[in-house]
């Protein structure tokens, strides 16, 4: 591990001025994740539109089986991907960001307010909804691939900003949603317009991604990091699976974590548990505990980094215990699914997600020669990705 880590430690390491880059690492983590948080945190939004689907579990199936195929895409056409420079990839998937989330307030201005409510109309603004999910997930696929390569480049602080980036953009959600929730009338006209108002404030969020994605590769900064990297790694491109075979531990780690996170949430949180007293404020509750959890766990590496791979892909396995208990919060006593144990519960999911997730990204770049840096974060990318896929789809067994 000792020869990796300083394969990439450069000797005379370009001076950040201000911050700037890891300012903008960190803006680009944000908006990489916002688009997926606005979806999962308008529950309550989409729960009134199509009452009688199963929106979150469906949303999580089609946003992350659509970003696995880019990863997938990546690999087998590395030549197409490596023509396109990355600030071009993130300007493209974030186009697409913008894109997909002003399909729902824009559906519901034009279609529901100018032709009337109807259970075939419904049934059609739900699949062009589940249709923009899918867009938003090959832009994700796009945009993560793009960053954690880049980054995975460069210093191991670059990478800790761009995931305390992405847990940050769920509690900026959270907190955006439950504002525009409580500042207007808990009325169904309410609802819609602080929903419309909220997709509205997270698209100028992505225009300023935007920027910033366009700024960063003309910093001085990025531009001495890129040439370095360019000095140490000329040589033959290195193949998916053989980076893949040298880091067999952490990548099954991540892909347990996903697996077990995406089971449970959203879609559990936000459809199996109810509150009288909380009633449609509960499951944006629950949801902003977890994103607030996951950005402390995902800041505690810039505090303590676990620096064993071999601890930390164990810690990702005993992530396992959380189907035994969540299901004897569903299916057991009374007072074990009551609020206070479901907000433990649901806070130690994101904790460990958090963290978990932003040791073996900030560790597996710096475990292999520095010519395939990049290609071991996309490999971690691709099998958090399956991870996803694996835990959306395990999550309807909670229907069961």
């Amino acid at each position: 591990m000792e020869g990796g880590v300083k394969g990439l430690e450069y000797q005379a390491e370009p001076r950040d001025a201000y911050k700037i880059a890891y300012i903008i690492h960190f803006l680009l983590g944000a908006g990489n994740l916002l688009p997926w948080n606005a979806f999962i945190t308008a529950v309550d939004y989409f729960g009134h539109l199509y009452p009688t689907k199963h929106v979150e579990k469906v949303f999580s199936v089609a946003y992350m089986s659509s970003s696995v195929v880019v990863l997938v895409v990546m690999m087998s056409c590395g030549s197409w991907w490596e023509k396109m420079s990355p600030r071009l990839r993130l300007n493209l998937g974030f186009s697409l960001f913008i894109l997909s989330l002003m399909v729902a307030p824009v559906t519901d201005w034009f279609w529901y307010s100018t032709t009337g409510s109807s259970s075939g109309r419904a049934n059609a603004g739900y699949g062009v909804t589940v249709a923009s999910v899918v867009v938003c997930g090959l832009a994700d696929g796009l945009v993560g691939g793009s960053l954690m390569g880049s980054a995975g480049k460069l210093p191991k602080k670059y990478m800790q900003a761009v995931f305390a980036g992405t847990a940050s953009s769920g509690v900026i959600i959270s907190l955006l949603r439950i504002s525009t929730k409580a500042m207007l009338p808990q009325t169904p006209k309410g609802l819609k317009t602080g929903a419309h108002l909220y997709f509205m404030v997270s698209t100028v969020f992505l225009l300023c991604c935007i920027i910033g994605c366009n700024l960063l590769y003309r910093l001085t900064v990025m531009q001495e990091h890129c040439k370095l990297v360019q000095d140490e790694s000329f040589c033959s491109r290195p193949k998916f699976w053989a980076v893949a075979r040298k880091v067999p531990g952490p990548a099954f780690g991540i892909f347990i974590i996903y697996t077990v996170t995406l089971s449970i949430f959203p879609g559990f949180i936000a459809e199996n548990l109810e509150s009288k007293l909380l009633r449609d404020w509960y499951p944006i509750l629950l949801i902003t505990v977890y994103n607030i959890a996951d950005l402390v766990g995902k800041s505690l590496t810039a505090v303590y980094l676990l620096k064993s791979i071999k601890k930390a892909t164990w810690a990702c396995i005993t992530r396992l215990l959380f189907y035994p208990i969540f299901t004897a919060c569903l299916h057991g006593p009374i007072w074990l699914k009551t609020e206070i144990p479901m907000v433990v519960l649901t806070f130690l999911l994101g904790l460990t997600n958090g963290y978990l997730t932003s040791v073996i990204m900030m560790i597996v770049p710096k475990t292999v020669p520095v010519s395939e840096a990049e290609l071991s974060a996309i490999v971690m990318v691709v099998f958090l990705g399956v991870g996803l896929v694996s835990g959306s789809v395990l999550g309807w067994f909670w229907v069961l």
